[in-house]
């Protein structure tokens, strides 16, 4: 039991951190129970690296060395450890210093900062990891700058400070370099963690998919099986590596399984291993990761089911102590066309041609419909990752490594769930500018919850609207796996449309005609169908489609084909239109109904074809859609500076979080968003961030209600703000345009008869805005998608007709002004009829401030600004309402760490 002098253990601290070299390490806070550890670690540090931490020889730690360096108040004195297996590989630790660099008698806001790397873990990138997670606790404890003595020698170290990319100054004082640097984050370190993070999580995958060993464990003698499956797979792939079976159940004195050497434990292995691919049982699966760590395999490939969500975490945890990543469980395996490795480490006996998709599912089942779609499309593959329950290793990883993956031009993803959206959106984002995403989403209903273990939030946003804030992100979204094999197959073998005209050619119009109303529905601008006569030969086919791909007002071609009356020139139609369109740079999809033969021919010569005009509609609407994101991508806009007050906001935040919402002193009342601020705490908040709401005035009776419109001045308006009547003028809980005492008397006693008394109403008085258009500004935190800022027209247009646009927070001033401009009621805001243009400036620069006030605060759940008059001239914030939270912990562009499955 702690007793009371003794600190709180920080377990928030803990994280499991992806290194340079693709390995892992647990970060955590150093306790008096690490003695041992720190001198067993102290003792395998060279001398080199001893004197540079301490300036001077210093074979071994004094008791009164490890005293120190165990015991921390964890909050002017803390210490990390980075662990693998159980065992230090580097410390950090900061004490809180005055302005002479002494211990700090009273609150001071520095430290100074000191690092110690085992010399066989230097080069790896620990130092830099752990010189975040010190940053963010220093941060935590109000320390906002750091101090360093470095040995100008130790030129490893000097370069950890400053290519952290903080605000920082340095100095030679008494034979050391003073280095001082500011803790709070900059825009060039947010770069430099984005980059190592993406580094170190794309080399953790690389290292998976090209390993130089592979160990298949629970392979039987007999020749059925799930491992024995994969080890048939890996040796028709001709993988390049060296291949293991394992199987603790061998008969002594057999060192050989189907041509594959074999040993009872990893242990007996004879070379290191890379890559494990677990198939036992599941009770027997934390032994062999345990076996696996020990004997430094890198990576688990685990093919076995029936876990819990519980089970899952205990194998991630353990797999991750020894530094080792882990695909599944549930996986169907991994597969690396590349020809210096030739992996296939699936239950798939086919190895998929080499080509430039990569594809990603967590269902094996869909794993395998996909790779044969691919296949009878003629579509080549990079690498194929299926990983299951995700406990692990995630498309986020994946995407890492596509990222700059030569031999990947297009990705293909099928997800139940998306453990962590808000970084798997911005690292879409940034893919998305230099090779297409193609989603489908499977579980994306309430009542298709995805299977068991896996972890997957659930979501409050509708289905549609996550569907559309991914396109935002350069995702192309699908409906379904049929459409995901379509966009693929267009995007992987045609370039990219420059705009929306398409020409439709071919023998039959009924074909072209049907193909042009599928064009108008997918938002493209369909020329009129070139009819070719059923007389057509391929030569016409080659003069027309060439003829229309030299055409400067078409930006792609829509072929179609119905079969000739005597046999079709299969060869001869493919041989036409590959000539037509080989040095064209635009895009050229076929259709053709029942050709027997024309799908292959045309698949041999990189033209995609499709049995249904929809279909090769939708699949061009897409890449057009795309196309126009990337253009826009250039020019993304940029999140405006704003004049706030951050401080005053975060000051009242940490004040009516602090309680607890049950407390009867507490200003908060507890709904299904989260504790709601009372009214003038959220007009204080919403002040700091320049957002005035218009004053509102109690009325409990008539004569509070008269009293309150003599201060403010007539006219006034006089509503209630009971829950069920709050935004319900039609009902008549909204009294507008009241000129006179007599009139807002008797407007009070018919809301009153009408609806109940004050009690129950609790009416108030505001005065009157100016007239203009009622708008409604909403901001919520998604589970599934991170915070969303949302806008549209009050009342009917959006509560009725779902008329609400939707953006990722932050906001960028383009993408403010392209949430004004996306509804279709929009045309109301700009003159519609006649009428006066609205403020749609101001209205852009309130949905900013909202935006950056939800970016800021992760403590703020949901915001609600409705109504808010846009007038000729301003806006006017008649109702807001903000809810809050406990701050969750940060799961994106905080300090770099794998998700706590």
């Amino acid at each position: 039991m702690r007793t009371p002098e003794e600190p709180s253990y920080p377990a928030h601290w803990e994280a499991d951190v992806v290194l340079r070299d693709g390995g892992t390490a647990l970060i955590r806070p150093i306790t008096p129970d690490d003695a041992e550890r720190l001198v067993s670690f102290y003792e395998r540090v060279s001398d080199e690296s001893k004197y540079y931490r301490f300036f001077a020889p210093y074979p071994r730690l004094s008791d009164r060395d490890v005293r120190r360096f165990t015991h921390h108040d964890y909050v002017d004195r803390v210490g990390l450890a980075a662990t693998v297996g159980g065992e230090f590989i580097a410390t950090v630790r900061y004490d809180r210093v005055d302005d002479s660099g002494r211990p700090a008698a009273t609150p001071s806001a520095q430290a100074e900062v000191a690092f110690l790397v085992r010399d066989d873990h230097q080069g790896r990138g620990v130092a830099s990891a752990l010189l975040e997670h010190i940053a963010a606790v220093a941060r935590e404890r109000g320390i906002r700058r750091f101090t360093a003595e470095v040995l100008p020698a130790n030129t490893k170290m000097i370069k950890v400070f400053t290519d952290a990319g903080y605000s920082q100054s340095r100095s030679f004082e008494d034979g050391s370099v003073h280095l001082t640097f500011d803790l709070e984050p900059t825009e060039q370190s947010l770069a430099v963690m984005s980059a190592r993070e993406q580094r170190a999580e794309g080399t953790s995958v690389r290292r998976l998919l090209a390993p130089g060993s592979v160990a298949v464990i629970g392979a039987s003698r007999s020749p059925r099986g799930a491992g024995r499956a994969v080890l048939g797979s890996l040796r028709s792939s001709g993988f390049t590596g060296s291949v293991y079976a394992v199987n603790r159940a061998l008969p002594e004195g057999t060192d050989e399984l189907d041509g594959v050497p074999a040993r009872r434990s990893v242990r007996d292995v004879p070379e290191p291993l890379d890559l494990a691919v677990v198939a036992v049982p599941a009770g027997e699966v934390p032994e062999v990761a345990r076996e696996c760590g020990e004997a430094g395999v890198r990576g688990l490939v685990v093919l076995t089911a029936d876990f819990d969500r519980d089970e899952q975490r205990e194998l991630v945890r353990l797999a991750r102590s020894y530094g080792t990543r882990v695909v599944g469980p549930n996986a169907f395996g991994l597969m690396n066309t590349a020809p210096g490795v030739r992996l296939n480490a699936t239950l798939s006996p086919e190895t998929p041609r080499p080509g430039r998709v990569g594809l990603f599912t967590q269902s094996g089942a869909i794993g395998i419909a996909l790779l044969a779609g691919l296949h009878q499309r003629g579509i080549g593959l990079s690498s194929f990752v299926s990983a299951g329950n995700r406990a692990d290793v995630s498309g986020n990883d994946v995407l890492q490594h596509w990222y700059e993956d030569p031999d990947t031009d297009v990705a293909l993803f099928y997800l139940e769930s998306i453990g962590n959206p808000r970084k798997f959106t911005r690292l879409a984002k940034r893919t998305a500018v230099r090779k297409p995403m193609v989603v489908v989403k499977g579980a994306r209903h309430s009542g298709s919850a995805p299977p068991r273990g896996h972890a997957a939030p659930v979501s409050r946003t509708p289905a549609g609207t996550v569907t559309t804030l991914l396109r935002q992100a350069g995702i192309v979204m699908v409906d379904t796996v049929t459409e995901l094999l379509d966009a693929g197959a267009l995007l992987a073998t045609q370039p990219l449309p420059q705009g929306r005209r398409v020409t439709i050619l071919g023998n039959a119009e009924s074909l072209g005609l049907i193909s042009y109303d599928a064009a108008l529905a997918g938002d493209l601008r369909p020329h009129p169908v070139q009819d070719l006569s059923t007389s057509a030969t391929p030569g016409d086919y080659r003069a027309a489609l060439r003829a229309a791909l030299e055409d400067t007002g078409t930006d792609a071609v829509v072929v179609t084909v119905i079969p000739w009356v005597g046999d079709t020139p299969v060869a001869e139609l493919a041989d036409a239109l590959h000539e037509a369109s080989e040095s064209a740079e635009k895009p050229v999809a076929v259709v053709h109904l029942a050709i027997e033969g024309l799908d292959d021919a045309l698949s041999e010569r990189g033209i995609p074809s499709y049995p249904a005009p929809e279909r090769a509609v939708r699949a061009l609407s897409e890449a057009s859609r795309y196309a126009r994101w990337r253009q826009d991508a250039v020019n993304p806009g940029r999140v405006p500076e704003i004049d706030v007050d951050e401080a005053a906001a975060s000051a009242l935040l940490e004040r009516v979080t602090a309680g607890t919402a049950d407390d009867a002193d507490s200003a908060r009342s507890r709904d299904a968003a989260g504790p709601s601020l009372t009214g003038e705490d959220t007009e204080a908040l919403l002040s700091c961030y320049g957002i005035a709401v218009q004053p509102t005035v109690p009325a409990p009776d008539a004569d509070a209600a008269v009293a309150a419109a003599g201060r403010l001045g007539y006219p006034v308006a006089l509503k209630t703000t009971a829950p069920h009547l709050r935004h319900r003028a039609d009902l008549g809980g909204v009294r507008l345009d009241i000129a006179s005492e007599a009139g807002l008397r008797r407007a009070y006693a018919e809301l009153t008869e009408a609806f109940g008394g004050p009690e129950e109403l609790r009416p108030v008085v505001q005065a009157m805005a100016a007239r203009g258009v009622d708008t409604a500004i909403t901001a919520a935190v998604d589970p599934t998608i991170g915070a969303v800022l949302s806008f549209g027209l009050a009342g009917t247009p959006s509560e009725l007709l779902g008329d609400v646009a939707h953006r990722l927070v932050p906001v960028t001033d383009k993408e403010a002004a392209g949430l004004v401009r996306s509804l279709r009621s929009a045309p109301i805001l700009f003159g519609w009829r006649g009428a006066q243009p609205v403020d749609t400036g101001a209205l852009e620069d309130l949905l900013l401030r909202v935006s950056r006030l939800l970016h800021d605060h992760p403590e703020i759940v949901a915001v609600d600004l409705e109504p808010v008059v846009v007038a000729t001239r301003g806006v006017t914030v008649l109702g807001a309402a903000v809810s809050v939270a406990e701050p969750p912990p940060p799961t994106d562009l905080g300090r770099r760490s794998l998700p706590a499955y």
